[in-house]
């Protein structure tokens, strides 16, 4: 396992979640998006352009071949005071007065219309549109990980946390479009990814965030950057 601390509150660890995540304390929130176990890294999606490919996910052929531990979702959701999960219907979680719906706009193709986010939230539906779809996609930003969340996306949902929230973890940190929202937004974040590619691009773009804050927002507190070795190598 490999700890990188990039600035005050800002924690990234390479490694296993399932094996992480009980080494860390309680959070105020967890926002992530987890595989489903759809096959979205196998063959199939090779039509759906070449972040298909294995070697853009560490060489890491099935991904996507199961869903995520449910013994993970179990724990982000007895140690955490908030919940966000994407892919939520895919899980076996409680009933919801409020989901976070991103509709994608994708015209007439083989990807789902909208994403469904599960929440603990007692409030209502609320849904955002916004485009996805390869050149047509809304905004300029470049695509790292085949189910990579835009930052709108995820800026928007992290602005339905309670106001209370200050501590946000992910423990599927994929190319690190939480952990940049989370910058943006001024809330401490700890991501955990067990590829290493995608661990070294989130790391990378969280660290560009750092340098650009929003200007209504105190950026965190700068740390020296820290590499562990904690059990020896994965």
């Amino acid at each position: 396992m490999r700890k990188e601390v990039l600035a005050e509150g800002i924690e990234l660890y390479l490694g296993d979640c399932l094996e992480v995540l009980p080494t860390l304390g309680r959070f105020d929130a967890v926002v992530t998006d987890p595989p489903y176990g759809i096959g979205e890294s196998s063959k199939k999606a090779a039509t759906r352009g070449k972040l298909a490919a294995a070697k853009d996910y560490g060489g890491q052929e099935d991904w996507d071949k199961v869903p995520a531990d449910p013994r993970v979702i179990e724990w982000v959701c007895s140690h955490s005071d908030t919940q966000v999960i994407f892919g939520g219907n895919y899980f076996d979680l409680p009933p919801s007065s409020c989901w976070l719906v991103w509709d994608k706009q994708n015209g007439d193709n083989d990807f789902a219309d909208c994403e469904l986010a599960w929440t603990n939230m007692p409030k209502a539906v609320r849904r955002i549109n916004w485009m996805w779809n390869g050149m047509l996609r809304k905004g300029k930003e470049d695509r790292f990980h085949l189910t990579q969340k835009p930052l709108g996306v995820m800026e928007w949902t992290l602005g339905h946390l309670p106001r209370s929230v200050r501590l946000v973890c992910d423990p599927y940190m994929g190319s690190g479009t939480t952990g940049v929202a989370c910058v943006k937004r001024g809330l401490r974040f700890v991501g955990i990814e067990k590829a290493e590619n995608n661990f070294d691009i989130a790391v990378r773009r969280i660290e560009a965030a750092l340098k650009e804050p929003d200007i209504f927002i105190a950026p965190p507190k700068k740390a020296e950057q820290i590499a562990l070795n904690m059990g020896g190598d994965e």
